[in-house]
């Protein structure tokens, strides 16, 4: 063999050995990571029912108060107009204090009458006790009794004239009709100069804010009724817009048309709602074939087959997973259903994006 076969050879060899050694040392590349999906979530809280019903009703404030004067008198100034904001303790109606005054006055007299007569027979009873210790038989027992009663008579007569002044003075206090609140002045029932009775109404207010619906339940359906049961409020002036109630009172007693008064609170705080607006209550009711469940909405759900059922995702905060449940649903109300199985109150469930979630799957909640 040629010289120059052999070094071909080892040339040869050198590079095969060299490709070894270098393939040898090249790492292994790192595993994929996984991507940690963000989820929204929402906390199931609403327990409903499969029956919509809707029912008319009007606005009431839930703070609200219908003022009137103590004491009967004439109208002398009403300070506050109908739609006006008052503050607590301000001034809104005043009564004719002529009349009250003077009565003050002659009970300041009489206290002073009544003083200068107690004085009197304080004097005369101890005299007669005086003179009964110095010399016995002066005075008679007769007459020492006559003037201690006479003395204790009249410290009575003070004692309930003086309640008496009390009294002339609370009710000229009484004179001014302040608010008990901050407050919106929404009806004012007199007029100026007026001649009025005690607790006859002046005023009627309400406090911003907190507002409620009071709607009729016929008595077929008062059973299904029951306290924190949501609503969905709508009003004529923006049909379109859904606010959210609660129902927050629950009547006992049925009116003469056999019908319950029941209110729901409104939990939105708007200021473009007053009292006296007509409002429409969309409430969701148990009924006696129908289980009561909890609200889902519909892009929560995950279709399955007639052996899984339909499936939720349920979000475990210690894990960081979800976890796939099966649902049992009675109804579907407008974008949700009512799932009666598989899903407790302070569940977090995914409602985005379900279709690409699987069971166990590490997720974060999206912020």
């Amino acid at each position: 063999m040629s010289k120059l076969s052999y070094r071909t050879i080892f040339i040869l060899f050198l590079i095969v050995a060299i490709f070894i050694v270098l393939t040898g040392c090249k790492e292994e590349p790192p595993p994929p990571v996984e991507r940690i999906r963000a989820i929204k979530t929402i906390i199931v809280m609403e327990r409903a029912s499969g029956v919509s019903r809707k029912f008319p009703g009007s606005v009431e404030a839930v703070d609200k108060s219908s003022l009137s004067f103590e004491v009967s008198g004439h109208v002398k100034d009403l300070r506050v107009k109908v739609g006006d904001s008052v503050k607590r303790g301000q001034v809104m109606a005043t009564l004719d204090r002529q009349s009250f005054e003077l009565k003050v006055q002659a009970a300041e007299a009489e206290v002073k009458r009544v003083e200068a007569d107690l004085a009197n027979k304080e004097k005369n009873f101890q005299r007669y006790e005086k003179i009964s210790k110095v010399e016995e038989g002066a005075v008679s027992q007769r007459a020492l009794d006559q003037s201690q009663a006479a003395y204790e008579s009249a410290t009575n007569t003070l004692s309930y004239t003086k309640t008496q002044l009390n009294l002339a003075k609370r009710d000229l206090d009484k004179t001014s009709l302040s608010a008990p609140f901050d407050a919106v002045t929404a009806v004012r029932h007199v007029e100026p100069f007026q001649e009025i009775n005690r607790g006859q109404p002046i005023y009627d207010i309400f406090m911003k804010g907190a507002m409620e619906i009071l709607i009729d339940i016929p008595e077929t359906v008062i059973e299904s009724i029951y306290l924190g049961l949501p609503a969905e409020i709508r009003f004529p002036k923006s049909p379109k817009r859904t606010y959210k109630g609660i129902v927050s009172e629950v009547g006992q007693a049925a009116s003469s048309a056999s019908t319950f008064s029941v209110k729901v609170a409104l939990k939105d705080t708007v200021g473009n709602i007053h009292p006296g607006m007509s409002a429409e209550v969309n409430l969701m009711l148990a009924s006696g074939d129908k289980e009561s469940g909890f609200l889902i909405p519909i892009h929560a759900i995950v279709p399955g087959d007639q052996d899984t059922g339909s499936s939720i995702f349920i979000f475990d905060s210690e894990t960081s997973t979800v976890k796939k449940t099966q649902v049992e649903a009675q109804v579907s109300v407008d974008n949700n259903i009512v799932a009666t199985k598989g899903v407790k109150p302070g569940d977090r469930i995914a409602v985005a994006g379900v279709s690409y979630l699987r069971d166990g799957q590490p997720v974060k909640l999206m912020e």
